[in-house]
């Protein structure tokens, strides 16, 4: 099948071009986002692969249809950035890979935690520069630290359980709990969590419901001196609303994998640019904040899964046989 593939890196034509092999569906990349101005440049494929930060809003998801596009490929598990509604007037099929490696997201936010906690990153830079001292690097033992887990899917399922090895206590809410994330930590409500929790990690979908879940009213039900982690989406979070509890000291540990605005910044190498966005650079101020570009997901094992899942995909609608995972209005609903 043709397809266009937008906003590529290196990297994702490697994996995709290996895995296409077993398929072989003519790719066309592009290294430029999915955008209004850009989407032309799919005129006459009949699918579409987009990532995380393309735009598949109305306008968009319009201009592709009348150029003949009736397949969107998500290469990402997200579609926060699909208008479903407009796709299902227009009767477009948009699939997605519901799962890659929850084991790599999981380990990410542990890594955040980690780096949080014993300050490895500014200890790499002291050592760096002859500086051994351990003045304000001072962590704390995970063991016997309560961990708020936010979203039981599979990677918040994965993510629980290894912090329940470290020795934790886990708290978890989600509206349809897991039976097997049961055995190991209690179900509560997202008070009782915030409350509670000494650690927060954040794994639900961004989904009307989810918009800014963490806002200020979330912030100030949370211990004073709690970490809190997102992996999951940006906009879960109110990122105005986090800088208050960073000043009022509420919030003592920061970490972030995604931003509320980082299609602009993320995926992109801005070093010798001036970066215009006044609230992430505020974020950046802070020493107990610890921020990566939405890298939570890579590794070779979960790139594999991605291409794998999401070229079988195309191949599924393309032969009209085979499992296709399919985005619906019935997910936002």
């Amino acid at each position: 099948m043709k397809v266009a593939v937008f906003s590529t890196k290196e990297y994702d034509r490697e994996f995709l071009n290996t895995v296409n092999a077993q398929f072989g569906h003519d790719m066309c990349f592009f290294e430029v986002k999915l955008i209004p101005d850009t989407a032309s440049l799919a005129d006459g494929f009949p699918a579409v692969c987009a990532f995380v930060n393309d735009d598949l809003s109305a306008p968009v998801l319009h201009a592709l249809h009348r150029q003949g596009t009736r397949l969107i490929a998500l290469r990402s598990s997200g579609f926060n950035h699909v208008d479903l509604h407009c796709a299902d007037k227009l009767g477009m099929t948009i699939v997605r890979v519901p799962a890659y490696s929850p084991h790599a997201v999981a380990e990410h936010a542990l890594a955040l935690i980690l780096g949080l906690n014993r300050k490895t990153h500014r200890a790499f830079n002291r050592v760096r520069e002859g500086n051994f001292s351990l003045d304000g690097l001072l962590g704390f033992d995970i063991r016997g630290k309560t961990v708020g887990v936010v979203g039981t899917g599979e990677i918040g399922h994965v993510f629980a359980r290894i912090m329940h090895s470290l020795g934790c206590r886990i708290l978890a809410s989600d509206p349809d709990p897991d039976p097997e994330v049961r055995q190991f930590a209690h179900y509560v409500e997202l008070d009782q969590l915030f409350r509670e929790s000494d650690i927060i990690s954040l794994h639900c979908p961004l989904i009307p419901q989810t918009r800014h879940l963490i806002d200020d009213n979330a912030v100030s039900q949370m211990k004073q001196g709690v970490m809190l982690i997102n992996t999951s989406r940006g906009k879960v979070v109110d990122t105005q609303a986090i800088i208050t509890g960073l000043k009022s000291r509420k919030i003592a540990y920061l970490g972030l994998d995604v931003y509320e605005e980082e299609s602009d910044l993320f995926f992109s190498d801005l070093s010798q640019e001036i970066i215009d966005d006044d609230v992430f650079m505020r974020l950046l101020t802070f020493p107990n904040v610890l921020i990566t570009g939405h890298q939570g997901f890579f590794t070779q094992e979960a790139l594999t899964a991605i291409a794998q899942v999401t070229l079988s995909n195309i191949a599924a609608y393309e032969n009209s046989s085979g499992e296709m995972h399919c985005v619906t209005t019935e997910h936002v609903s």
